[in-house]
This record gives C-alpha cells, structure tokens and sequence, in this order.
C-alpha cells in the first residue's frame, strides 16, 4: 500500500514531468530566432547608450575608457536578452543550461582550441588579403593597457565575460532551441553561422564560423556547456597572453622561426583533426533536421541576420 509520502513524490515527479515538457515545446527554432534578433537589437542600444555616457561624462576622448566599453557592450547585451528570454518565455534554467560532462570532453576541448589557435590562425590572414582585393582596410586591434595588474580587467572583460554570456546565449538558449527539431548539422552551421555574423568582424568571418561550428559541435555532443566556455575563454585569453607578452608581431603573427612555425601547425593541425574524428565517433551520429525546421529560425532572426549584414558590409567598404 502506497504511502501519503510516496503518493507526494509521484507528484512531484510528474509536475515535474510537465514542467519538463512545457519547457521543451518553448524550446523551439523560433526562440531560438527571437533570441538573436533581441540580442543583437539591445546590442545597438547598449552601444549608443554607451556612447551617450562616454561623451556626457567627457571620456569618449579617452582611448582605455572607450576600448572597454566597446568591450562590454555586447556581454552586457547577451546578458540581459538572455534572462529576459527565460523569462518572458517562462523557460526554465536547467532545462537550458547544463554543466554536467564527461571529464574527456575537456580533454577534446583543450585539443580543439590548441588547433584552433596555432593551426587555423591563417585562415584570417587569408580572408584578409582576399577582402582587399575589394578595398577593405584591415581594422587596427585595440587592447586596452595589458601591462602589470592591468592585464586581470583585460581578461575580464575580453576573455571571460565574452565566453560566459555568448556561450550561454549561442551554445545554451540557441542550441537547446534549434536542437531538437533541426536536427545536429543544422543546428551546428546555423550557430556557428549567427555567431560568426554577430562580430561583424569581415577578417574574422571564417576563422570565427570554424570556431562557432566547433564550439557548437563540442557543445551537443557534450550536452554541457562549460568545454565551449573553456575554449572560448582560452581562444580570447592566450591571444590577450600573447599580445601582454610582446609575443606577436604588428600583424598578429607569433614571432617564432619559420621551423618552429611550420612545427607548431602541425602538431596543432594533427591534435585539432584528431579531436574533431574523436567527436565524431563519439555517440550517435547526429539527428538530421526536421523538414522546415529551419524556416521558424531564420524568421525570427531575420532582423538580427539583416543588421549585423549591414554592420559587416559597411566596415568591408569602410562604410561605418
């Protein structure tokens, strides 16, 4: 005979069932859409509402402030369009946000970003010299001060908060909306695609997609979020390293031998490929997606695609 404390559990487990399940049916590819599109929206009030303080309070003549404000305002945009979705969309936290993995995913995370970093770095000095060829003007970088203590809010705000709050929104809410019904290759190049158009960066176009695809691969295969974070942390972390370090050059490049460059892309060429067949082989294949699945996204995330479109466009032709 079934006890009043049994009877109670039963129902708990069954509300939490519902809860469960309601969660997922609002887990869908045009959240997913609605998050980018509000993200990239708040981004560009975030920015001009930066840019209002720096030039109310006098500061937009100095270079450190406006360096790391133009640093925050994207974390700080993903952030709140983050919450708000969860909240107004009455989703809840863990239905979106996993940290439990096997510790050999990090393993495969290390490897990745290791080749990531050494061995695909060329792919922006290509992308590069192939954009010139339509008038672009490389994008001087601009770090803030990275010597002595300085190099701790450096880190802060160009390596962690970025790799938080855009893994949550691109690896958490996006990824737990287009998964299901869209299916793991759709999910890992529309991602990877959205991510890569969200830094408006043309140089960076390809590397950033690769890295997207990646993170967003390591990410469902995973089912945490926190490898994504560790690599997206180390790829912003070791350049802003390096750069403290003086060990790159004017255009990027690290300042070693012609030997120990070639060295270093292979042995990072063979752990990235290495790691990425180990995914592969790695579980189930992936689910293909749903017939129209991808409709619903691109939808809603029209505006977001067609404004960062715009912003890309115009830093390509020295527009902006």
């Amino acid at each position: 005979m079934r006890t009043e404390e049994d009877i109670k559990k039963e129902l708990k487990e069954k509300n939490k069932d519902m809860r469960m399940r309601e969660a997922n049916v609002r887990l869908n590819p045009a959240t997913g859409g609605m998050a980018y599109s509000a993200s990239v929206g708040l981004y560009y009030a975030f920015s001009l509402l930066i840019l209002m303080l720096l030039v109310i309070f006098k500061a937009d003549k100095n270079e450190e402030i406006v360096t790391y404000a133009n640093y925050l305002a994207a974390p700080l945009a993903i952030f709140l369009c983050t919450v708000l979705i969860l909240r107004f969309r009455n989703i809840r936290f863990k239905a979106v946000f996993h940290f439990k993995c096997k510790f050999r995913y990090y393993i495969i995370a290390l490897l990745l970003v290791f080749g990531l970093l050494f061995s695909l770095s060329w792919i922006n000095d290509l992308s590069l010299k192939f954009f010139k060829l339509f008038g672009y003007n490389e994008r001087e970088s601009y770090f803030p001060n990275l010597s002595g203590g300085y190099i701790v809010p450096a880190l802060l705000v160009i390596a962690l908060l970025p790799a938080v709050f855009e893994e949550c929104l691109f690896r958490g809410l996006m990824l737990s909306c287009c998964r299901t019904s869209m299916g793991g290759v759709a999910t890992i190049f529309t991602v990877g695609f959205c991510f890569s158009l969200f830094h408006g960066s043309p140089e960076q176009t390809f590397y950033q997609f690769i890295a997207g695809c990646v993170f967003t691969f390591i990410a469902l295969r995973s089912g945490s979020i926190l490898p994504s974070v560790l690599m997206h942390f180390l790829n912003n972390a070791v350049i802003v390293v390096l750069q403290a370090c003086g060990a790159l050059g004017v255009d990027g490049a690290l300042k070693i031998s012609a030997g120990g460059s070639i060295a270093l892309i292979v042995v990072s060429a063979a752990c990235f490929i290495g790691a990425i067949v180990w995914l592969s082989l790695d579980g189930i294949p992936l689910r293909k997606s749903e017939k129209h699945a991808s409709r619903s996204f691109y939808m809603f995330a029209s505006f977001g695609i067609f404004a960062m479109a715009v912003v890309w466009t115009t830093t390509l032709f020295g527009l902006g």
